[in-house]
Formats: structure tokens, sequence, C-alpha cells
């Protein structure tokens, strides 16, 4: 039996571009809702605020999830993959979907 490890920010190691990939799954569901990227500032927002908060890398910006939609992922746990170099939360999306396209989760779409 593995022991609970308590990870901190400093453990996070983001990659050449100051970012770390994250994953977003729904809490209740277990349903993979997106994939994005955070930077240690916006990684500390999420852990302060308890909403999602990414780094666009289109548009080089900070981006609160549902800021614009209403589609606010409210974070229930955090956790750092064994190479401290992605994270996964688990949270409650609001309103009826995770995509910018409109649709529940950002993996819609079958590859084979």
């Amino acid at each position: 039996m593995s022991e609970l490890t308590i990870a901190k920010i400093t453990d996070v190691a983001f990659n050449q571009d100051g970012l770390v990939p994250v994953i977003a799954q729904e809490a209740t569901t277990l349903e993979v809702l997106m994939m994005a990227y955070m930077n240690k500032s916006t990684l500390e927002q999420t852990l302060r605020t308890g909403t999602m908060t990414y780094w666009s890398r289109s548009r080089q910006c900070v981006w609160v999830k549902g800021e614009t939609s209403g589609h606010f992922q409210i974070v229930r746990s955090a956790k750092l993959d064994c190479d401290g170099d992605a994270l996964l939360f688990m949270v409650d999306q609001q309103g009826s979907g995770a995509c910018h396209t409109g649709a529940r989760t950002c993996f819609y779409r079958d590859l084979m």
C-alpha cells in the first residue's frame, strides 16, 4: 500500500514556457472534461479561489473558466502526478459543458 504524499506548488515541474498541463475531470461522473495549461500564478489563483483558472496559450492571458460562458469549474480536489509535470483536478462542472464548442466535454470526437 502506498503512502499519502502531500505535494506543494514547489513540487510542480513547469515546462520551459512556465506551464504545466492540467486535466479537469468531473468529480461525480469521472468524465474527463478538458485539458488546458496553468502557470504558477493561475495555479495559485485556482487553489486560492476554488475556481479553475488557466493560462490561455493562444491569447497569452489568464482565463477563468466560466467567466464569459457562466460554465464555471469548482475545485473539489487537486493531484500532482508522480513526475510532478501534470495536474489532475476533480471539479464540479457548472452549466451545460466544459468545451468552447458547447459540448459537455472537449473529448467528444472518436479517433478509433
